[in-house]
Parts: C-alpha cells; sequence; structure tokens
C-alpha cells in the first residue's frame, strides 16, 4: 500500500484542474492515479451525443465480489463568475485561516478527495481481499445537461453485469454545519413554456389585432393561484414558479403578436411528470384552448425510504461529528435521481453555503471529518 492519501492535497490537485463543464481539464487524470495508487481498476468513459459535447467520465473498482458498495459524484464545476470579485485564484487551491478555496472546493471536489481517502484507509486496514467491492462513480456532466454522464454510465455498467447495492452521493448536503442533514430523495424538476398566439396591430384601434398579453395573464394566474399540495410526509409542498414572461416588443403603441412564458414546478412524490401535464393542461384549457405547451422533465421525484441506508449513514455522521442528522428531501436535483433507478442512494456531504459563489471553500476540519465518516460507513457497511 502506497503513502497515505491526503484529503486536503488531492483536493487542492483536484480544484487545480479548471474542469467547468463540460472541459475535464486533467481532473480526471489526477483523481485515476490517486485511485490507481490504492489498487482501484480505472475505467474511462467518454460518451457523446448529437447537439451536446462529449464528456470524460471514471469509474474506478476494487474487488469483483459483492457487497458492493459506490460513491458517486462530479468533478465538473460551474463557472466562477466575475473572476475579479474573488479574493483569491478561484483555481489556485489556496488555504488561508484552515480553509481550501476554489471553484469545487464544496461541489463537490473535496468530497470526492474524502471518498478516494475512506477507501484507502479501509484497504489499509482491511486488506485488498476483503468481502466486496468498493467503486468510484465519477462525471464530468452533472452541473450541465446530464446527458453524457451518470445516466450512461450506469447503462454501461449494467450493459456488463455489475449491479450495485448501495450508493452515497456526495453532494454538499448540509445547509450550514457538517452533520446536519442527510438527503434521502429529491423532489421533481418540470420545465414548462406557455406560447399565446395573436395578431400584432396598432394599439388605438385594438378590434384590427388580437392582443394574446391578456390571455396569457390569465392562464399563469390560474396556475399560479392554485396551490399542487400541502406536501407528503417526507416532502415539503410541491411549488410552481413562474420564471420569464417574454413578448418581444420594442414599441409602446404596438399590440404583439404573440407571448410566452416559462415556469418551473419542483414537486413531490404526489405527483409525476406525467400527472402535472394533465394537471397543467386541464386549468390552461378552462381559461384558453388556444395555446401552445411544451415540457421538459429533469428529473422525477424519487425517495429512499429510511431504512439500512440512511441508518448507516446517520450511525457514521453522530460517531464523527456528534451530531444527528436531519433525513431530507429539500433542494434542488442531482445525479441520485439516476442512480436510485439502479440501488439504494444517499446523499451526504459537506455544508453548501458557498457553493457557486465566490470564494467558494470549505474548512479542512470538515474534509478530514467528512473523510472520516465515510470511512465508518465503509465499515459499517461490510462485515469483518
Amino acid at each position: 500500500m502506497s503513502a497515505r492519501l491526503d484529503p486536503v492535497r488531492l483536493a487542492q490537485e483536484l480544484i487545480r484542474c479548471p474542469s467547468v463543464t463540460p472541459a475535464d481539464a486533467g481532473a480526471l487524470d489526477v483523481l485515476a492515479a490517486a485511485l490507481e495508487r490504492i489498487g482501484m481498476r480505472c475505467h474511462r468513459l467518454p460518451f457523446a451525443a448529437d447537439g451536446t459535447p462529449t464528456i470524460d467520465n471514471l469509474y474506478a473498482r476494487i474487488g469483483t465480489g459483492g457487497p458492493h458498495f459506490c460513491f458517486a459524484g462530479h468533478t465538473d464545476v460551474v463557472p466562477v463568475g466575475d473572476r475579479a470579485a474573488w479574493s483569491v485564484d478561484p483555481f489556485g487551491a489556496e488555504i488561508i485561516d484552515g480553509r481550501l478555496y476554489g471553484r469545487g472546493a464544496v461541489d463537490m471536489k473535496s468530497a470526492i478527495a474524502a471518498f478516494a481517502a475512506a477507501a484507502e484507509r479501509f484497504l489499509a486496514r482491511r486488506g485488498r481481499d476483503f468481502a466486496g467491492s468498493i467503486s468510484l462513480l465519477v462525471t464530468g456532466d452533472e452541473e450541465g445537461p446530464a446527458i453524457n454522464g451518470t445516466v450512461k454510465m450506469l447503462a454501461w455498467l449494467k450493459d456488463r453485469g455489475e449491479t450495485i447495492d448501495a450508493c452515497v452521493v456526495g453532494e454538499p448536503t448540509n445547509p450550514r454545519t457538517l452533520g446536519d442533514m442527510v438527503k434521502i430523495g429529491r423532489r421533481g424538476s418540470l420545465v414548462g413554456t406557455i406560447s399565446v398566439q395573436g395578431v400584432q396591430g396598432h394599439t388605438a384601434y385594438p378590434h384590427l389585432a388580437d392582443n394574446p398579453l391578456p390571455r396569457l395573464v390569465r392562464m399563469l394566474t390560474a396556475l399560479a393561484d392554485t396551490p399542487l399540495d400541502q406536501g407528503t410526509a417526507h416532502f415539503q409542498p410541491s411549488n410552481l414558479q413562474l420564471t420569464t414572461i417574454d413578448v418581444g416588443n420594442t414599441a409602446a403603441n404596438v399590440i404583439p403578436a404573440r407571448a410566452r412564458a416559462v415556469f418551473n414546478i419542483r414537486f413531490n412524490d404526489l405527483h409525476s411528470g406525467r400527472s402535472l401535464e394533465r394537471w397543467l393542461r386541464d386549468r390552461l384549457d378552462a381559461v384558453d384552448p388556444n395555446y401552445a405547451l411544451a415540457i421538459s422533465i429533469t428529473g422525477e421525484s424519487f425517495l429512499t425510504p429510511p431504512g439500512p441506508l440512511s441508518t448507516l449513514l446517520v450511525d457514521a455522521i453522530r460517531r464523527v461529528t456528534g451530531r444527528t442528522p436531519e433525513l431530507s428531501t429539500t433542494g434542488g436535483t442531482s445525479d441520485a435521481r439516476f442512480i436510485k433507478d439502479h440501488c439504494a442512494v444517499a446523499e451526504f456531504g459537506l455544508s453548501g453555503e458557498t457553493m457557486h459563489k465566490v470564494d467558494e471553500r470549505v474548512a479542512l476540519a470538515d474534509i478530514a471529518a467528512l473523510a472520516d465518516i465515510y470511512e465508518t460507513v465503509l465499515d459499517g457497511f461490510f462485515p469483518k
């Protein structure tokens, strides 16, 4: 076994790779080298699709039998935004006052480094011939369209006859403090676009035109003023938010020919994308049947009911931090929405207070504690 893997140093090496989606910028090379040193077999998995950039991904595994535990995450990061607003180089991975700075420090290169450190420590104590398998499923397409990443990696595994028994995704789940929260599900997300056609004309002669705006406003009111539900045992109420209303009209004395609006629904397990489309059309039809509705569903809601995996995580978190985390389904979507079709999945990572922000940063103590938590999870998952 090689010298002990330092998760902070590995996180720094990863952050110094400016892997803004879809670029890899060497991040997976860094990770693969670290994993190969501890005995994991690595597979580089580039995937492509028409109209999308080719994405590089990495699957690493040690062991051939079951049970099979998987850590999942992503090395791609969001853009830095206004670089001048940063107090440090966004890709410099500087350590200042006990905190590691850089894009991806929280979301989620430090968690990936903690995955690797936990696996290395477990293997050092238990040996490489332990009963089971450990893997890392790492994509470069989580912050982007998520077409050439986790979905295709899981299909590749299925084609090879590989199955996963349990998975922890290292997304930043904690609102403030490490140990606050484990995600056992996620709401679904639906984006809808309503288009209403009219007839352009002069505002002084409205009888010669057909203004689409009043109809669109009535439609949006019918949607926005109707609560979807009151929430469920594990989910907050679903919500519909209007995000834009566009006419493209540059003249105040012209009735527009068309108008469109976009909205997003974050929905719980009382709904599906299909049931919500019916709900939308019923309400829009009641106002005026003359419209076009386009719908995109980026993920269905899902729940991993409290059970062995969440208990394992909660126990590990309590042992390392002394805190008992809340089991939650709040927040946005993650690649757990794809993994849930293959095995039990839960999410636990760092505090998300600075993710996607200027001066994204994480306390070094939290990286160390997260590696300890993941190692404790492995100890509990694999029988001695």
